[in-house]
């Protein structure tokens, strides 16, 4: 009889809570550089700080003015990286297609070309845009203090 079938492993997520300041994008890219370095992925890092960058980024620039921040949280489940931001604003990100001398526009451009998939999941008080990253290896189970 074979083995039943076994569920991925599920790496807890971890979470920051960052202002609503445009300082918060940096704090989000060296958090999530740190969080990748403890559960020792090495690749598709650049991808990932790129990405997070620019979601962080969309958070700050076009979330509720009102808002008191955001959250950026990492998933991992065997060989898939989730890495979200929620802000409470309920505009949906909008894909651009800017001319070659506009100065903006271009971040879910750079998300789509570096991410294997992203999306976005609205809720009644806000909402997550999520980018996610095959990666090589399992992430080894470890808790994470912070």
């Amino acid at each position: 009889m074979a083995p039943p079938p076994q569920k991925p492993r599920q790496q807890p997520s971890i979470a920051r809570a960052l202002s609503h300041d445009p300082a918060s994008v940096d704090v989000a890219r060296k958090f999530t550089e740190h969080i990748l370095d403890t559960w020792g992925i090495g690749d598709r890092v650049d991808d990932v700080l790129l990405c997070v960058s620019e979601l962080a980024t969309n958070a700050v620039l076009h979330g509720a003015p009102e808002a008191t921040g955001i959250l950026v949280r990492l998933r991992i489940s065997d060989h898939l990286l989730r890495a979200e931001v929620h802000d409470s604003s309920p505009a949906l990100p909008e894909q651009r297609y800017p001319d070659d001398d506009s100065d903006t526009g271009r971040g879910l451009l750079l998300v789509s070309a570096c991410a294997d998939g992203w999306g976005v999941d609205r809720y009644a008080d806000h909402k997550v845009v999520w980018a996610e990253f095959k990666i090589d290896a399992p992430v080894a189970m470890t808790v994470i203090a912070c």
